[in-house]
């Protein structure tokens, strides 16, 4: 039976084939609402500064419902603002986090250059008067 059908390929013929029919399915496309919940617990966590990651997820967890129940403008006007506070926290985090280690690596080289303008203390030893 194997052979047959090997025969029959080789030769051209072929089993009868269904008529082929096409079905068209028409997709809406429905706008995208983040809710940018990741970012929200990140800058909770990591970058809270004036309460603007607490703030943020509370906006992010109000976009995600109004999502749920089908509300696309407020879930779209929720993410819009959680989104501006997600990116300004991050920014005055940044900033805060290059000046706290600006100060903090400047602190040492500041007092050793002071040090040399005070004779007594570079030699460890203050004058008491008594």
């Amino acid at each position: 039976m194997l052979k047959d059908w090997h025969e029959a390929s080789v030769l051209g013929a072929c089993p009868p084939a269904a008529p082929v029919m096409s079905t068209v399915t028409n997709i809406c496309s429905e706008t995208s609402v983040h809710d940018h919940v990741v970012w929200s617990l990140f800058n909770t966590v990591f970058m809270n500064y004036c309460c603007l990651g607490f703030i943020a997820f509370a906006y992010s967890m109000k976009s995600r419902d109004r999502k749920m129940v089908g509300d696309v403008i407020g879930a779209q006007t929720y993410d819009y603002t959680a989104k501006c506070l997600h990116i300004f926290a991050l920014v005055i985090g940044i900033i805060l986090t290059v000046m706290f280690i600006m100060v903090f690596t400047m602190a040492p080289l500041r007092t050793s250059s002071i040090l040399p303008l005070h004779p007594e203390l570079a030699r460890g030893h203050l004058k008491t008067e008594n």
